[in-house]
Formats: structure tokens, sequence, C-alpha cells
């Protein structure tokens, strides 16, 4: 029910943004300021929410490391799948960039913690907040390398804002600073600007096309079916031969089985990428997700 009430959520926000598209309330010019201000400012403020806002001493010792482990072990093979599916799929060359990031970030925080949440209880989030520090690094470094086609990118390029706030939150992460509430307060509300205003984009980029062509476009619905299932349900199989934590393992299987990150389309309109595209493939793999996340639930025993 949890991942019901957050995709009609989601598709709200959407159909109000196509609205205000369509009544040119929103258009191309200030979609790209917004997608501007959620890539450098209200998403690098999530990325230090997940410290600022929280209590992560509970994760110590042994868990501690497994889940570092895993993090890194899990975004490792994802960049080296997303090689291979732009090949597979035979996609036009200037979308293999696009494709890549689709399939390397997932929309673990708006989706994937409340089901981890809702399944596994608060503690549960402490782990997948660890999982946070390879997205948010690699969102804001190989993202913009890939979405941009590596075209005339300088190194100061990659710092940025995203870069920077990863680099404080495993700072605070380890050291244990306690941040003053005023702060905290401030960081958590700029965060929030992040998932409306995002759908919203989204939802008027959807404006420029008919939702019937999602479902036209084979090599999307391919690429949705690997996203949303082989890759979760092959990637828990390998990591039961070594690993036995029930929360680490449904914690992996939430950010290999939620559907692209609406963040793509932001980092897309921020870098120069394919958009259109991004906004197809957050709309699809959202709605398969509806029914794909529970049938990997039980298809994998988690």
């Amino acid at each position: 029910m949890i991942v019901l009430q957050n995709m009609l959520v989601l598709f709200l926000i959407m159909l109000v943004g196509c609205y205000a598209y369509k009544k040119q309330m929103l258009t191309d010019e200030i979609n790209k300021k917004l997608s501007g201000i959620i890539v450098n400012i209200a998403n690098p403020a999530i990325i230090l929410s997940a410290v600022v806002d929280g209590d992560t001493s509970s994760v110590t010792g042994d868990e501690l490391v497994m889940t570092v482990g895993i993090s890194l072990l899990v975004y490792g093979v994802l960049l080296l799948i997303a090689e291979i599916i732009p090949r597979l799929l035979r996609v036009d060359k200037e979308d293999y960039g696009m494709y890549q990031a689709m399939t390397v970030f997932s929309n673990m925080g708006y989706m994937g913690f409340p089901v981890i949440l809702s399944v596994y209880g608060s503690t549960a989030l402490l782990y997948a907040s660890i999982f946070l520090i390879p997205f948010n690094i690699l969102l804001y470094t190989y993202g913009v390398f890939v979405i941009n086609k590596g075209e005339k990118m300088k190194l100061k390029a990659f710092f940025n804002n995203g870069v920077l706030a990863c680099l404080v939150m495993i700072i605070l992460f380890l050291s244990k600073i306690t941040v003053p509430q005023v702060l905290s307060d401030t960081i958590v509300t700029i965060g929030e600007m992040t998932v409306p205003i995002s759908m919203m984009i989204i939802g008027s980029s959807l404006a420029k096309i008919k939702l019937k062509e999602l479902f036209l476009d084979y090599k999307l619905l391919i690429f949705s079916g690997i996203r949303l299932f082989i890759l979760p349900v092959a990637g828990i199989f390998l990591m039961k031969q070594f690993c036995r934590h029930e929360i680490i393992l449904g914690v992996t299987l939430v950010v290999l089985a939620t559907p692209v990150g609406s963040l793509t389309v932001m980092m897309a309109q921020e870098y120069g990428g394919n958009d259109l595209l991004a906004s197809r493939g957050v709309t699809l793999t959202t709605l398969l997700s509806v029914v794909m996340i529970p049938i990997v639930f039980a298809v994998t025993g988690l």
C-alpha cells in the first residue's frame, strides 16, 4: 500500500506540472532554471539532511563495514552493467549516456526510503543512508560526465555543490558532529523542495509527448524489464551467497528495484542531456514498478 500511495502522489504532482506547462506557467526556460536550483541547492541539502536530521550512531562495527562494502560493490557492478545495456539495446549513440545514468541512478530517496521504512522499520533507514554516499558522489561525477557525453567537460565541473555536500556528509557522519537545530531545520526544509519541483518538471516534459508512446518504445520497455526485474533478482541471488543479514539484503533490493530516479531529468536539463528520454524513462519505470516491486520481493523471498 505504501508503494501505491507514493506512486499516486508522484503522478498527481506530475499532472500538476503538465497542467502548468500547458498553461505556460512553466516553460522550457523556467524548467532549466528550476533544474539548476534542484541540482545545485535542494538535492545537496537532501544529501546533508541524511546526517543532520537523524541518529546514525546505532550503525557501528561489522555491520557498518559490511554495508559500506556492499554499497560500493553494488554501484561498481551497476557501472559495469551501464556499459553493457546501451550496446545490448543498440540505442542511438547520443542516448548512451542517458541510458547509463538511468541504469545506475534509482529513485531510492522518495520511493525507496518509505518502502524500507514500512517493511523493515526505522533502523533500516540508517543502512539505506550509507548507500546515499556512493550514489550522490557518482551522481555529481559519473552522472555529469555521461549525461554531458564527456564533451567540453572541465575539471572544475566535478567540483560542484553535490560533491561538496557529499564530502561534508562523510565528515559529519564520521565525526558525529551535532549540527545546531536551526541549521538542521533549514537544510531539511530546503531539501524538501526536491521532490515536488522535480516531479512538476518531469510532468511538464511529458506534456510534449503522448502517454501511449511510452509503451510503443520497445527499447525502453526492454530496459525497464532489465532495470526493474532482472537486476534486482539477480543481484539479491548473488548477494545471498555471502550475506545473510536480512535488513542489508532488503535495503539493497530496494535500491536495485526502485524506478529510474527523477534527478536524471534535472541533471539532463542542467548538463545538456536528453531530458525527454529521461522523463519517459522515469514515468515508464515508475508505472511498472507498482507491479514489479511486490513481484521482486516475492521472488527473492525478502
